[in-house]
């Protein structure tokens, strides 16, 4: 009985294999996996190992049943073996008897009926000795093909104990792809800033700015807008947030709101977001902050992450007159701010890492306008689909994904 294990590396991983290990920093995606292919790869990779296990272990089985016919088949053979020597061992003693008769026998008819049963004696023994080698070469070859066909179990289980070492190594290959795949990557050409949010906030009065994403890489991407107000003291200075789907106001709830995303959004397209804050009139003012980011995803990226702005400004009491007031400025966030996958010590600036190849070079100026340089370059290992929420600072946060593109 053979038993053969095949295993085999999925089309999709052995292509991913030289894409992790480059070194450049521009790979085509024509030349890469998509995150799909990497998911069904590692499945197949699993599949391919969990045969090759169940066929090492039938095999290891059925050595230790020894239940093959073969086994039946010699052990008949041999008994037949020893049952015919034993006959021929019995006609042997009847032809030494009739000879001893023969000897002792004293008149003719006594004489020629011993010499009548020796002639049948030996005749018999001739018989029995013809019946013991044929019983003997059956036995042999019997056992031949049993002990032939052990030999091939083993070297099949032998076989079967590497098919599952090379299983075992590809599903490890394919389980570190999926896992490089699932850490989140920092694209900084995926842009997000504020406009027309001012630097001082009168509480009780509406304040509509948008926040313009730019897709600046080479991609398309579904993109996910993340839009986070916080004041620095909930109890003193509840905030409202708005967007709008173009026709309406929605209001956000307390906590994380999902709503929908920017599909399609093809390199150097933007898209504005349009927001709504209010601070309760009786909001006794002071400092508040907003954060915004953009998060995307496409076929080899699901979860790419856009460098995040922190806008400072001024939550005034109800009735204040601050005149002219100048919009906000983009700045650094704080070492705590940006808490998504993938950001350098809590940080979301300008210079988030790549898992591979060089860091993304920003594709907007200092005013948040497309550079001539265009999209960016450097491309970004797969990554798993973010979800959820982004808890920041100390007082409420509130949270948007868009999921729908949204007129100015």
């Amino acid at each position: 009985m053979t038993v053969a294990a095949a295993v085999t590396t999925p089309a999709a991983f052995a292509v991913a294999a030289p894409a992790f290990a480059s070194a450049p920093s521009v790979i085509r995606a024509a030349e890469r996996p998509t995150y799909e292919q990497l998911k069904q790869a590692a499945a197949d990779a699993k599949k391919a190992y969990d045969q090759a296990v169940t066929a090492k272990n039938d095999l290891y089985e059925a050595l230790e049943a020894d239940s093959s016919p073969l086994k039946l088949a010699k052990d008949t053979a041999e008994q037949a073996a020893k049952d015919a020597a034993a006959a021929r061992t019995a006609a042997e003693q009847k032809v030494t008897d009739a000879k001893d008769a023969l000897d002792k026998a004293e008149t003719d008819a006594d004489k020629a009926e011993a010499r009548k049963a020796l002639d049948e004696a030996e005749e018999a023994l001739v018989k029995a000795e013809e019946a013991k080698t044929k019983a003997d070469e059956t036995a042999k070859a019997a056992s031949d093909a049993y002990y032939d066909e052990r030999v091939a179990m083993v070297r099949d289980y032998e076989k079967a104990k590497k098919a599952v070492t090379t299983a075992e190594t590809a599903l490890k290959d394919a389980d570190a792809a999926l896992k490089a795949a699932g850490e989140s990557v920092r694209e900084n050409g995926l842009t997000s800033l504020a406009h027309g949010l001012p630097s001082k906030v009168v509480a009780g009065t509406e304040v509509d700015f948008t926040v313009r994403i730019t897709n600046g890489t080479e991609r398309t991407l579904s993109v996910d807008p993340l839009v986070l107000v916080s004041a620095r003291a909930y109890k003193d200075s509840p905030v409202t947030v708005q967007w709008s789907d173009g026709s309406a106001w929605h209001t956000l709830d307390t906590g994380t709101q999902h709503v929908d995303r920017i599909e399609s959004m093809k390199p150097g397209a933007t898209s504005d977001v349009r927001l709504r804050v209010e601070f309760d009139a009786e909001s006794k003012g002071g400092d508040a902050v907003a954060l915004f980011a953009a998060d995307a995803s496409d076929a080899y990226n699901p979860s790419i992450h856009g460098p995040m702005k922190r806008y400072d400004f001024e939550v005034l009491p109800a009735g204040s007159k601050p005149g002219d007031v100048e919009d906000a400025e983009p700045v650094t966030p704080d070492a705590d701010d940006d808490q998504r996958p993938g950001a350098e010590d809590g940080k979301g600036d300008d210079n988030g890492k790549q898992p591979q190849g060089d860091a993304s070079e920003p594709a907007t100026d200092a005013d948040g306008n497309l550079a001539s340089t265009g999209a960016s370059s450097s491309p970004t290992q797969i990554a798993l689909a973010a979800a959820g929420a982004v808890a920041l600072g100390g007082g409420a946060v509130y949270l948007v994904r868009r999921r729908r593109t949204l007129a100015g």
